[in-house]
């Protein structure tokens, strides 16, 4: 086989990968949006459609995960190219999880129900707007290996921690003043936090897409504060 044979062939296999990435980021954005229309009007069929769809996204990772390492044993690749490959497997790791976050929001859907309508529930779509952007623009970024989109991505995860801490406050308060409102707020503060982690891992993303481009780790990023001191088991179920 020719050098000129086996590059091309390398290069297929990697624009395959990329589209596979795109496809399953595609998916993880829809059900981010989905999951919030779902929750804005309580549509509890449309949360179920997101719950379904991310056996999807899961199967994407998994093909993914197979294609990498194929290309790794039968390409042996170096220097970036090798850094493309081990990026994108990463990316898929996180883009699964992204996929998981949503669907924790969609569940949020049926335990909500026809609860009183809350304030800060009219924060949450622009909060979830936000992150889905994030996501749309690192795929881009890594569709692209454009390693200036990727630290504009960084940058916007501060909008996002903002809103959380913002959302956390007015939540608190709003059960403070009336003890029936705890269940609902609580359930609100899930979906708050599982859109704050979706923009981390966008950035984290967007890291690697960086790094993957440049061969160089972004430079350190300045956070938005969390105020709420609360752990990653908000965002689990």
């Amino acid at each position: 086989m020719s050098a000129a044979h086996t590059v091309k062939a390398f290069d297929d296999d990697l624009d395959q990968l990329r589209a596979t990435i795109s496809q399953m980021g595609g998916l993880a954005e829809a059900a981010i949006s989905e999951s919030m229309r779902a929750l804005v009007q309580r549509d509890t069929e449309a949360a179920d459609r997101v719950i379904e769809a991310d056996r999807k996204i899961d199967l994407l990772e998994a093909e993914i995960e197979r294609h990498a390492v194929q290309i790794i044993a039968l390409r042996a690749p170096m220097a970036d190219d090798l850094r493309d490959v081990i990026a994108a497997l990463k990316i898929a790791s996180v883009v699964e999880r992204i996929g998981d976050y949503a669907k924790n929001i969609a569940k949020r859907v049926h335990v909500i129900g026809e609860s009183q309508n809350i304030e800060p529930l009219s924060l949450l779509p622009e909060m979830g707007r936000i992150a889905g952007e994030m996501v749309h623009n690192v795929l881009d970024a890594f569709a692209a290996r454009d390693a200036q989109k990727a630290v504009q991505v960084c940058e916007r995860d501060r909008s996002v921690d903002d809103f959380y801490n913002s959302i956390f406050r007015t939540l608190l308060t709003f059960m403070m003043e009336n003890p029936h409102n705890i269940t609902p707020a609580t359930h609100l503060l899930f979906v708050a936090k599982n859109l704050e982690r979706i923009g981390d891992h966008a950035t984290n993303v967007a890291e690697m897409v960086y790094f993957a481009a440049t061969g160089q780790h972004i430079a350190e990023r300045t956070r938005g504060g969390d105020s709420t001191h609360l752990g990653g088991s908000w965002s689990d179920e």
